[in-house]
């Protein structure tokens, strides 16, 4: 298996991400915050991380949640995945918000999300009058699913 170098800025307090097992896809986000950040039912707040990465063209880094906290209590990333582009130098913030029923309180260098990094083309649109047919065609939601 190959590895991937990416420059990595830690103005945090916190470990850099980490897999958290050997076959892990995902690594862990920390929040890096000065007080605990409380989140009312469906409210949501931007999570910053202290780091800042210099990604590789053709590459993106996806922010999703963690299962445990979407599990338990209900808190997830707003737009997930996210995506953090190659061209991006800002902080990495986690956009969250609470879809349980009770507040959550998130401390500092709580693990909030999973970052994974992957490769991505490029595409270049070719204008056509048809498409190739398959047995789908143009069935949409739920098309694939169970049949009556």
């Amino acid at each position: 298996m190959s590895t991937l170098e990416i420059p990595i800025i830690n103005k945090s307090k916190h470990v850099l991400p980490n897999y958290q097992t050997p076959q892990s896809a995902g690594m862990d986000l920390h929040a890096n915050i000065e007080e605990p950040v409380q989140l009312l039912p469906q409210q949501r707040a931007l999570i910053p991380t202290g780091l800042f990465i210099e990604l590789p063209q053709g590459y993106e880094a996806q922010i999703r949640p963690r299962s445990g906290l979407a599990f338990k209590h209900g808190i997830t990333v707003l737009n997930s995945p996210g995506t953090i582009d190659a061209d991006y130098r800002g902080e990495i913030k986690i956009l969250l918000i609470n879809h349980g029923d009770q507040p959550f309180t998130i401390h500092d260098g709580e693990r909030i999300a999973q970052m994974i990094i992957a490769k991505h083309e490029t595409i270049h649109w070719t204008i056509t009058d048809s498409l190739n047919s398959t047995d789908r065609g143009e069935g949409g939601y739920g098309s694939t699913g169970k049949q009556p």
